[in-house]
């Protein structure tokens, strides 16, 4: 997966402004309804920049977008000024439905294999985990104290490394992405997310059905994954199947 997330800080105040322009036609409450045929092309946007960023990456360029959405360039630069602001919507709303499909599981399966395991294939199944914003996969890089493996992860979210610690500390992980990464707070969604994947995550370890090493980012970077595009549905669902099958043995803790 490719990620862009350059100026991604800056989002928050281009949609708060975009917000005011449009009378909350994206974030937050509409003062004003959208017409029908506008409605319809916004839904067409979103609609298209969710394939569009979940086969390419955040760094697809907006035209691509229009394309899909079958809209001018124009059009979507009214609904969004700035692609950072349209990544922004999309990846809240992603991270919003992993988070809904953690609680799901974590809800509903009493066996703690079975409830991390169902969570993987439903985020994997909706693609969800494609479109996480940057700073979620950056949780857990910092091992033991490393600088240097921070900063790399954070010019490449696949080097993240798996931590030797056996319970992580959400809190001091956050703590120390700040101070070694520069990376301000985390959003309450994201916070969310991880607060619930953790959760799954522990009870797992604490039944001995998820190998002591692996950590929420691990988990996160599995649902991250993708198999290569392939032109029939048939054998790209047969492939994404078997490679999460493959990754799901590898986070499995195995009898001493």
């Amino acid at each position: 997966m490719h990620i862009q997330d350059s100026h991604w800080g800056s989002a928050s105040a281009l949609a708060a402004a975009d917000g005011h322009q449009r009378h909350g036609a994206v974030d937050g409450a509409r003062s004003t309804p959208l017409r029908v045929d506008a409605q319809r092309n916004l839904e067409h946007v979103l609609r298209a920049a969710r394939e569009v960023f979940g086969e390419l990456g955040y760094g697809a360029p907006m035209e691509d977008v229009a394309r899909r959405a079958r809209v001018g360039v124009g059009t979507v630069y009214r609904r969004f000024p700035s692609k950072d602001v349209l990544v922004r919507r999309i990846a809240e709303e992603e991270t919003a439905r992993l988070t809904e499909q953690a609680r799901t599981a974590l809800g509903q399966e009493d066996e703690p294999w079975s409830a991390l395991s169902r969570f993987l294939r439903t985020s994997v199944a909706s693609g969800a985990g494609r479109l996480l914003p940057p700073q979620v996969l950056r949780v857990g890089v910092a091992d033991e104290g490393s600088a240097d493996a921070a900063q790399d992860a954070a010019l490449d979210p696949a080097r993240v490394p798996q931590q030797r610690h056996a319970q992580p500390d959400l809190r001091l992980v956050e703590q120390r992405q700040s101070a070694e990464q520069g990376v301000g707070d985390l959003d309450s969604g994201t916070a969310a997310l991880l607060e619930v994947v953790g959760q799954l995550v522990e009870r797992a370890r604490a039944a001995d059905a998820l190998r002591a090493d692996v950590t929420v980012a691990d988990v996160l970077l599995v649902i991250a994954t993708a198999a290569p595009s392939l032109p029939d549905p048939a054998q790209q669902a047969a492939a994404s199947a078997r490679l999460l099958d493959i990754l799901l043995e590898g986070l499995r803790s195995r009898p001493a």
